[in-house]
């Protein structure tokens, strides 16, 4: 009975990871088929599409899978997304952005109401906190690639504004304008990137304790599970011994 029970336990973890992993490249795929429809479905002539493909890539996403992206945008009838960011506050008083893709704006706003709500957060107005952060540009890089001097030297002949070097990798933040250049003079001097991607980064940060950083991880979850959403960012704080429980919960 334990060993049935040790193979049952290893299936649903793998349908969980299963789930997750299709879900992520359902919205890669979503990001991509917007990015060929805003320009050439050439990567080389459509600087989004070619970010999108990369960061595809980066999480491994088939080749296929990235081509029927590509050609889905020439479809006549293919669903047209909206690029839509929802503001507000999660447990805390912590502040969020949520940054969608949809078919269904009602649908989406209702959908992202309804988990903050849930989880002791609010919707907000437009504009009610994006001024709480700042919109740049951050690319990741191995440690692999270089030494901590190797990538500094690089970023900033390549125009990036900041470097964080430690054993997990090289993190390049960039202005929201120079990323696509920044990205282009990187690759140039240390190879393709992991991610080039554009984030909302918090000015100051909101430290929660225990309880409603729970909330706040669960609500996070809860968001990226929706088909629609591709983005959530917020200014939440916690210490490392929180963390630390928390993620092994």
């Amino acid at each position: 009975m334990a060993g049935h029970s040790q193979f049952k336990n290893i299936m649903h973890r793998k349908g969980a990871a299963d789930a997750r992993r299709s879900k992520l490249f359902s919205k890669l795929a979503k990001e991509i088929t917007v990015g060929a429809k805003m320009g050439s479905p050439d990567p080389a002539m459509n600087s989004r599409l070619r970010l999108a493909i990369q960061n595809a890539r980066a999480e491994n996403m088939p080749k296929d899978n990235i081509e029927r992206a590509i050609k889905k945008a020439s479809i006549a009838d293919a669903e047209n997304y909206s690029e839509v960011r929802y503001e507000g506050y999660g447990p805390g008083g912590v502040a969020m952005i949520v940054e969608a893709l949809t078919d269904n704006r009602n649908r989406t706003a209702s959908a992202v109401r309804s988990v903050l709500s849930k989880f002791g957060g609010a919707l907000g107005e437009t504009g009610s906190v994006a001024f709480m952060f700042d919109r740049v540009g951050q690319i990741t890089y191995p440690v692999s690639v270089g030494s901590a001097d190797t990538v500094l030297e690089a970023a900033i002949t390549a125009g990036a504004d900041d470097v964080e070097s430690d054993d997990e990798g090289h993190l390049v933040t960039a202005t929201f304008s120079d990323l696509g250049d920044v990205a282009k003079n990187l690759e140039e001097s240390l190879g393709e990137a992991e991610t080039v991607k554009i984030v909302w980064k918090p000015q100051t940060t909101t430290v929660l304790d225990e309880n409603k950083a729970s909330s706040m991880m669960k609500l996070v979850s809860a968001l990226d599970d929706d088909d629609d959403v591709q983005a959530v960012f917020s200014n939440f704080e916690v210490s490392d011994e929180i963390m630390e429980k928390l993620t092994a919960a």
